[in-house]
């Protein structure tokens, strides 16, 4: 059983998406997965359409089971996605863990020991992890063989990438544990100049770590999960698809994972300071471009993709806010949040064209506000906002601040 980490301290990456996205190609291939998450927002459940009322347990009963009189074990908590893919979901009670096993011992173990119960059940497990380091982190590390760190071809993606290998190693000392470590480039829109230079960028630096191909920007990935579905299921031969079956092969074939050591982190930590130059000059030249055409490469104008960019999510303009989701198959779409007493009746949307785009537009005051879709009778966050907060079901409302 191979067991592989999907990290990032940083949000916004695709994390989730991938560990997803990875865990379903992986299972389509005929390989028996398990999807562990370990982030307490609970977002692959979300990605999957596994509905968040009707998760009694969680990975967090089959952790914290190690302290208690009652066992928990794996099988008493996962769902069956798919053929060959089963999801271990997680609950917002993993927020607590830390602080309920401070001074237990062996508390960085619970998932390694968990795992050595049901290792004849898979043959892969791919654990999605929190964006902090912290007891769950660290479990999900002992636990794993491998993993892979998915940044994001942006500036900021330079700036974080070696403090978080500097960070891993440190974690892999207190683990005492090698950890095969991968980068994938994630998102990577080859018609901005921008990504493009990114990319060279990690190649030059990080190309002994990295995955041959990147996984490209593609709007189906977006709208699968919109849908809560992987994207094998949503569209197997989409671009997004055959970029996850790239991945897969390299996993599979078993290329060669480097393994940290001291000596690579601090190689690596000596070119910071010229990453991060590069980094700089990047922007700026980004920056010089703002309110000129941006360079694409050949693409028709006005394709689905630009379309989607611009015109899904959240849009200010002139004291007004536009709400604007892709529902192709939906009947009814309502909105619901504090601006309208948490009442979905009095804010339905209109779907505005054929090909099942929903939008609404309110006039709002200045302020922070909370807000949920109603889509046919299911409530749900914002498939378009990452900015997310816990309610106090342990469910996720999606966060709009009005400027």
């Amino acid at each position: 059983m191979r067991t592989i980490a999907v990290i990032n301290q940083k949000g916004g990456c695709g994390k989730t998406t991938v560990s997803i996205n990875l865990s379903a190609t992986l299972a389509s291939k005929g390989f028996r997965t398990l999807l562990i998450d370990m982030d307490p927002q609970g977002h692959c459940a979300v990605g999957l359409a596994v509905p968040e009322e009707q998760i009694e347990k969680s990975i967090y009963d089959v952790l914290i089971s190690n302290y208690s009189d009652s066992k928990t074990e794996f099988n008493h908590i996962v769902w069956q996605i798919s053929q060959n893919y089963d999801l271990a979901p997680a609950s917002i009670e993993l927020a607590a863990l830390e602080p309920q096993l401070a001074g237990q011992e062996n508390r960085e173990a619970c998932l390694q020991k968990a795992l050595a119960e049901c290792e004849d059940k898979y043959e892969y497990v791919i654990i999605d992890c929190p964006p902090s380091v912290g007891i769950l982190t660290f479990n999900a590390l002992r636990a794993s063989d491998e993993v892979i760190i998915p940044v994001e071809t942006g500036y900021f993606a330079l700036h974080g990438l070696g403090r978080e290998l500097e960070t891993l190693d440190v974690l892999k000392q207190q683990c005492d544990q090698d950890i095969k470590i991968r980068i994938l480039a994630n998102m990577y829109d080859v018609r901005t100049k921008l990504a493009r230079e990114v990319f060279n960028e990690l190649k030059m630096n990080f190309n002994a770590f990295m995955f041959d191909s990147p996984i490209n920007f593609n709007t189906k990935l977006k709208e699968a999960a919109s849908f809560g579905q992987p994207i094998t299921e949503y569209d197997p031969v989409s671009k997004g698809m055959k970029d996850f079956m790239a991945l897969v092969d390299e996993i599979t074939e078993n290329r060669s994972a480097q393994t940290i050591v001291k000596q690579q982190v601090e190689s690596v930590t000596a070119q910071l300071d010229r990453i991060s130059k590069s980094a700089d000059d990047l922007i700026a030249e980004s920056n010089k471009m703002i309110g000129q055409p941006a360079t694409i490469l050949q693409k028709p104008e006005n394709s689905i993709e630009e379309k989607i960019d611009n015109f899904y999510g959240i849009r200010q303009k002139q004291g007004r806010v536009e709400f604007a989701v892709l529902y192709p198959k939906a009947q009814t779409v309502q909105l619901a949040g504090d601006f309208n007493n948490w009442k979905p009746e009095n804010t339905p949307l209109l779907k505005s064209d054929p090909n099942g785009r929903w939008n609404i537009e309110l006039e709002l005051d200045g302020g922070v506000y909370h807000y949920r879709y109603v889509v046919d009778g299911r409530w749900q966050q914002d498939p378009y906002n990452n900015n997310v907060e816990t309610n106090p079901y342990g469910e996720l409302n999606s966060v709009l601040e009005v400027s």
